[in-house]
């Protein structure tokens, strides 16, 4: 199945078995040279890279990757998590609960003083909580079994696989934007989630509101757009229709290492892309200098306001 172009990476596992990972996309290729810390090579070349005990921390970007590849990484300080979704017992609260919970249990953590930090931070906890929890209540469903009258319920298991799928997919999205409000509330910026722009699109943030964007007196120039998307695949362009009033316009996401193709086709569309500074370094060094973090594009809005 390989193809002229793609990658063949070989990984020896603590198991002594050998995990074989084929990669074609550009974005992916460059998210695995990143995580074993590989130059790329020319073609036919072949490298080796020993990674030794404790020689790579898994931090937001290598968990973010090894979970693509289906890897569930150890989960750390599984009993301080166990006490904080305690009190939910086997039932998910709403998101908007969930992701504050996230962010009181990190009381050293500061939107003011490093949003960029606080935004994983707060992510990598959420995601943690909400591990342990689906885990309990998937532990408990399967413990159940799947039965029917006519013998084993098929279709009972893989609907009840797809929902769970679906659901971590929602919730990622929207503990995203809930952390991401929290962080412009906490610099008192101005703004609008989900506003109605043109053709009933909806910007996932809208600066300074949905009245000034509708105001043909206000100033283009003050206005500002910013689109989240946790990973992005192909889909950033849907953010390119949402504000035609906005130019540049901002798209955040937490996928790391997207290739010099899709970044060189977001400056000819005139959209700039916002990414959190731990995660800068698993772009190429000439994409870095075009990157916005978290911080820039706070700094930015509140600029125009001025």
């Amino acid at each position: 199945m390989m193809q002229p172009g793609d990658h063949l990476f070989l990984a020896l596992q603590r198991n002594g078995g050998m995990l074989a990972i084929v990669a074609s996309s550009a974005t992916i290729q460059n998210q695995l040279f990143w995580l074993f810390g590989l130059e790329e090579q020319e073609e036919f070349a072949f490298t080796y890279q020993e990674i030794g005990e404790g020689s790579a921390e898994l931090d937001f970007a290598a968990r973010y990757i090894l979970e693509e590849l289906g890897i569930e990484p150890e989960e750390p300080e599984a009993d301080r998590i166990d006490t904080l979704i305690e009190q939910f017992g086997l039932i998910f609260p709403k998101t908007a609960v969930f992701s504050q919970l996230a962010r009181k249990s990190l009381p050293d953590v500061s939107a003011q003083d490093d949003p960029d930090r606080a935004l994983i931070e707060w992510l990598e906890r959420e995601e943690q909580m909400f591990r342990r929890l689906e885990r309990r209540m998937v532990a408990e469903r399967i413990g159940g079994g799947f039965h029917s009258p006519d013998g084993a319920d098929v279709d009972g298991f893989l609907s009840f696989s797809l929902s769970v799928q679906n659901r971590r997919k929602s919730r990622a999205g929207q503990a995203l934007e809930h952390h991401l409000e929290a962080i412009f509330i906490a610099h008192a910026i101005e703004h609008v989630r989900g506003a109605e722009t043109e053709n009933k699109n909806k910007p996932d943030f809208l600066f300074p509101g949905q009245a000034e964007y509708r105001d043909p007196n206000f100033p283009e120039s003050r206005l500002s757009m910013l689109g989240a998307k946790s990973t992005l695949k192909d889909r950033w362009r849907q953010v390119l229709s949402e504000a035609e009033r906005i130019f540049p316009k901002h798209l955040l996401t937490l996928e790391p290492g997207i290739s010099e193709n899709q970044t060189t086709e977001m400056q000819v569309k005139n959209l700039r892309l916002v990414v959190p500074q731990g995660l800068h370094s698993t772009f190429r060094a000439s994409q870095r200098g075009w990157l916005m973090d978290l911080n820039e594009f706070l700094q930015l809005v509140k600029a125009r306001r001025s």
